[in-house]
């Protein structure tokens, strides 16, 4: 009799096990964060000099999104955004950090990396960070702890600041990747490494050689992806949170020699097919080890594109980095901030769809915390929304009633709400640079270039009459072409008040 009971029970362990509710497994989520690619930046989107097939396909499996903003236009304020779903401006974040500032995000601090290692998730952060290393200020000779791995991530593998300022070295969990003890970094001095004069500026360090010899500027963006599809083979047992933060396609534009020449659009074209090809890297690698099927990928951009030394190239060969939207990286206006969001899930997100739900990539941990069925706390990612319903569904409200915007100006913190994009100041609100042909080309005399048209810049410069703020109807203007504040000034107050009501609150979300 107990015999036939245990072997009652063991079938039963075994149907169950074989049943297909067993391997409902936690899905696999990899966030690609593409840097400075703008929202004409890829074919999906409508650029026609860049081929993109592998990001293309992405959207063919899946929903591509036309109305994704990041909450900030800057690249450091953004990547604190994603991590943290906090609006930058909260910690009084505005501006890149570079190699003598601490992290900036605090330990203390929930972020999406903590949310999913709550649920079981390895995680990984590979690529650039730009949040800065230690407390106070990084240790390049030693450990520079705090750092990702006490935000929550397992791994972290990648560029310390951004690959157009030193120290350029790769750093793997706490050190810098090579270091010799008996050569150590030195401040005010030039690193012996195979890099561009361009990129000499802000703060200069050298010593280190063996460090700086593993580092070329042509090999990042393939160094990177190998070193993502070898963790993702390494953690496929695992539900595996990956952020991967490419420096495609940020200056300088240094593709590796196989994608060199291969676009329309110099150099800075083809730094874009060197990162379609990492995107095809990551799904050929979800394919071959068969988790396809149970991984989201989020595809997005930290800002908007930016002209720039070889982005100036690219659109003289007729290619528009952020199409026919305003303005570029840094600033207020679309340009600054509105960029190309594709997500895949397959059978969980339809194919081939497209959304204009308005979303943010603020919006991260709130949505993977509904995806593992997480319950935040009040000061958790306190201006994250859930999208998660605009990624498998079709909410017939929007989401989102509004959503904040910081350009690189502290006077430029902007609001949309509706239709409606109110900037409390006049112009973008990024940096300007009037000399065409170099890195730091930028502001009206870029708008002036580019033959962008506004109501108050006239040859690369603020009207003198032009108001003092504006207000655009992106439902009837997205190009933002008229600042029709004078006309709807009662918009205009409401919408500031309730702007200043969003920085005075502790957070937004609902």
């Amino acid at each position: 009799m107990k015999s036939s009971i245990r072997a009652f029970q063991l079938w039963a362990i075994l149907l169950f096990i074989l049943s297909p509710s067993a391997f409902s497994a936690q899905p696999n989520v990899i966030v690609i964060f593409a840097d400075d690619l703008g929202y004409g930046d890829t074919s999906c989107y409508g650029a026609t000099k860049v081929r993109t097939p592998h990001i293309d396909q992405l959207a063919r499996e899946g929903r591509r999104f036309t109305d994704a903003h990041t909450a900030s236009a800057v690249c450091t304020p953004s990547r604190y955004c994603l991590l943290t779903g906090e609006y930058a401006f909260r910690g009084d974040h505005w501006s890149p950090v570079f190699l003598k500032v601490g992290l900036i995000v605090d330990p203390q601090q929930t972020t999406v990396a903590d949310v999913m290692k709550r649920s079981g998730y390895a995680t990984a952060c590979i690529g650039k960070w730009h949040l800065g290393f230690g407390s106070g200020a990084p240790d390049w000779n030693g450990e520079l702890k705090p750092g990702p791995l006490e935000l929550g991530f397992d791994y972290y593998f990648g560029m310390p600041v951004v690959n157009s300022h030193p120290p350029f070295v790769y750093v793997e969990n706490h050190r810098v990747v090579g270091l010799d003890p008996n050569d150590p970094f030195a401040y005010d001095t030039v690193a012996e490494t195979p890099i561009h004069e361009e990129k000499m500026g802000i703060d200069q360090i050298g010593g280190a050689k063996a460090a700086h010899a593993l580092y070329d500027d042509t090999y990042v963006g393939t160094t990177l992806a190998n070193k993502a599809v070898t963790w993702i083979k390494e953690n496929k047992n695992d539900p595996l949170f990956l952020y991967f933060a490419t420096t495609n396609i940020h200056h300088p534009f240094t593709p590796h020699p196989r994608f060199q020449g291969t676009s329309e659009a110099g150099r800075y074209g083809d730094f874009i097919h060197e990162l379609d090809w990492i995107v095809g890297e990551v799904t050929r690698t979800l394919d071959e080890e068969g988790i396809a099927d149970n991984t989201l990928i989020l595809f997005t951009s930290d800002n908007g594109g930016m002209i720039n030394l070889g982005g100036q190239d690219a659109w003289r060969l007729g290619h528009k980095q952020n199409g026919e939207l305003l303005g570029f990286k840094f600033d207020a206006w679309e340009g600054g901030h509105r960029v190309p969001f594709i997500a895949r899930w397959p059978g969980k997100i339809p194919a081939g769809t497209v959304s204009d739900q308005l979303i943010s990539n603020v919006d991260l941990i709130a949505t993977l915390a509904a995806l593992t069925e997480q319950d935040l706390q009040e000061e958790e990612g306190s201006d994250s929304f859930n999208i998660l319903p605009a990624l498998t569904g079709d909410p017939e409200k929007p989401i989102r009633d509004h959503l904040a915007f910081a350009a690189q100006r502290r006077t430029h913190l902007s609001l949309r709400e509706g239709d409606w994009m109110y900037i409390p100041a006049q112009g973008g609100g990024g940096f300007s640079n009037p000399n065409v042909g170099t890195h730091p080309f930028g502001g009206y005399p870029a708008l002036h270039f580019a033959g962008q048209v506004n109501s108050d810049m006239e040859n690369g410069k603020i009207k003198p009459d032009a108001p003092k703020a504006q207000l655009y109807n992106l439902r009837e203007d997205l190009h933002q072409t008229k600042n029709v504040i004078q006309e709807n000034p009662e918009i205009a107050l409401a919408m500031s008040e309730r702007l200043s009501k969003i920085v005075s609150s502790k957070g937004t979300r609902p």
